[in-house]
């Protein structure tokens, strides 16, 4: 019986072991260093209240994907004969919820309502950008002005040749809206000027966004055109509904894993890869720890899925030969990490200000954090108590920076102080925080990137392994695409494809773009 060793339990090696269990005879056995599946799709549990860890839309144009979710928490069942459509690219399924048992009335999928907004200098914007009365009376004439000449000076006369980010977001909003909007909660996020990051990254996760579609989206939402979940020709940026798990992302993976170990597959939690071992171009076994027990063991396989960082994978391989600039160039490779806080507070709100969004994009120099989620408004599943609120303040940072470095408490007090600062909690009703630190978050379009082909060949001239998921590609994808590598790379073993070009063009190709492929979830 054949056997693959599948690296990292986050939504792309999950959704491995579950195709290989599915359509061949190849037995899984994940090995995760966490306590629990999900990667960065997890779901924290805190005295019953749940944190969603960078926040996860489900929303796809992959029927494919669609139909896998729904296969492990179906859709809550609706009110008398209601249904909903979920169009796909080429089709249209509909879904009409079957009965469910008792047990089973938490175990689904919830249709909700997207909404975010933007704060900037101590307003509130919707977010998409909606030209409405409440946008112009926050600007202000003169601004709405200075943003539509910047707008039409960026169609006639566009920066040329077009290679940073910062030219990016220029040649498709003008460098008004760009420096309101776009500009500071980017460089937030990236902790480098927009000016040093590759316009690829906007290629990545903008795409085909601009003002004409913002435009022509909110006559649509007018018109009540735009509220299915899967919306042809669609801006991940601008749907309006989308699925989520009752308890969180994690539900959904914590469920897969139940179903991976119910068809024979092994899933090893706190376990810690030791190294890579092969010779001739082949992947022979790794190593792995027990962070337990600290037992080491080696695990044969015939073939090697890893979703782990690509610079960790690299140094850890043994026997094959790494050329001196593949790893000098998967060195070099940079990450961003990740801090949230958790805070609860009382329903009582500044003002009696009740916020209905998943989360607000803080585009304001004067506050450190980038965005804030409200898991209430995700689901009621999120919280423990009905009569309280339960947000988290994201901040994202370098586990070397001071603020990383500093103590819970410390970094706690700091996160309510900027909410109450930005109106949205008051210190009084806090009743609880926690603090959630998550390294390698985000794989960085600057540092070696520009390298990084070099390490893409490398890997790919291992014959039995296979590169999956964001970290694993290094690439920042949404979960379906992560998923779809997945799905592509188990493929190619069923046809026998040595070609691994496939699942590097998943979510570049125009078949996976946008406009006429597969979008995920944030």
């Amino acid at each position: 019986m054949k056997k693959a060793i599948i690296i990292g339990a986050g939504p792309a090696g999950l959704t491995a072991a579950y195709e290989l269990l599915t359509k061949t005879d190849i037995i899984p056995v994940v090995i995760e260093l966490d306590k629990q599946v999900g990667g960065l799709s997890k779901t924290i549990d805190y005295n019953g209240n749940k944190i969603d860890i960078g926040g996860h839309r489900f929303f796809s144009k992959s029927g494919t994907v669609i139909d896998w979710w729904l296969n492990f928490l179906p859709l809550q069942p609706l009110t008398g004969k209601q249904d909903i459509d979920l169009k796909y690219h080429h089709k249209t399924t509909r879904y009409t919820p079957a009965s469910t048992s008792q047990t089973d009335t938490e175990k689904v999928m919830l249709v909700r309502p997207r909404k975010s907004s933007i704060y900037y200098n101590k307003k509130f914007f919707d977010y998409p950008l909606q030209l409405n009365l409440r946008t112009v009376r926050n600007l202000g004439l003169v601004k709405m002005l200075q943003i539509a000449f910047s707008y039409a000076r960026s169609k006639f006369f566009p920066e040329t040749p077009e290679t940073t980010l910062e030219q990016f977001f220029k040649n498709r909003f003008g460098s008004t809206l760009y420096e309101t909007f776009f500009k500071e909660y980017t460089e937030k996020v990236w902790g480098v000027p927009c000016s040093k990051l590759p316009a690829t990254w906007g290629q990545q996760r903008v795409k085909d966004l601009s003002i004409s579609k913002v435009l022509k989206h909110a006559v649509k939402s007018v018109l009540g055109n735009s509220k299915g979940i899967r919306q042809e020709g669609t801006s991940t940026s601008l749907i309006e509904q989308f699925l989520y798990p009752m308890y969180g992302p994690g539900q959904m993976w914590e469920t897969v894993a139940g179903e991976i170990v119910k068809r024979g597959g092994t899933i090893q939690l706190q376990t810690s890869l030791q190294s890579v071992v092969g010779n001739n171009g082949r992947i022979t076994h790794v190593t792995t720890k027990n962070e337990r027990t600290g037992n080491v063991a080696i695990l044969e396989g015939d073939y090697f899925f890893s979703s782990i960082p690509v610079k960790e994978l690299v140094e850890k391989t043994e026997g094959l030969y790494v050329p001196e600039n593949v790893m000098h160039a998967a060195q070099s490779l940079e990450y961003r990490d990740f801090l949230i806080v958790g805070i609860l507070t009382s329903s009582q709100r500044p003002q009696d200000r009740q916020i209905s969004d998943n989360w607000i994009y803080l585009q304001d120099k004067n506050l450190k954090a980038g965005r804030v989620q409200f898991f209430h408004n995700w689901s009621p599943g999120m919280i423990k108590q009905q009569d309280t609120n339960w947000i988290g303040v994201e901040y994202f940072c370098n586990e070397t920076d001071d603020f990383w470095q500093q103590d819970d408490k410390t970094i706690s007090i700091f996160a309510v102080q900027e909410m109450e600062e930005a109106g949205l909690i008051s210190q009084q009703d806090v009743k609880d925080t926690l603090v959630v630190k998550v390294k390698k978050a985000y794989p960085s379009y600057f540092g070696g990137y520009d390298n990084f082909h070099i390490v893409q060949q490398y890997l790919d001239s291992i014959h039995n392994l296979f590169p999956i998921g964001r970290n694993g590609m290094h690439r920042y994808n949404n979960t379906d695409h992560s998923m779809l590598t997945a799905m592509v790379a188990v493929n190619n073993i069923i046809i026998n494809r040595e070609d691994k070009s496939n699942i590097w063009e998943i979510n570049t190709e125009n078949e996976y773009h946008e406009e006429a492929g597969n979008t995920g979830n944030d």
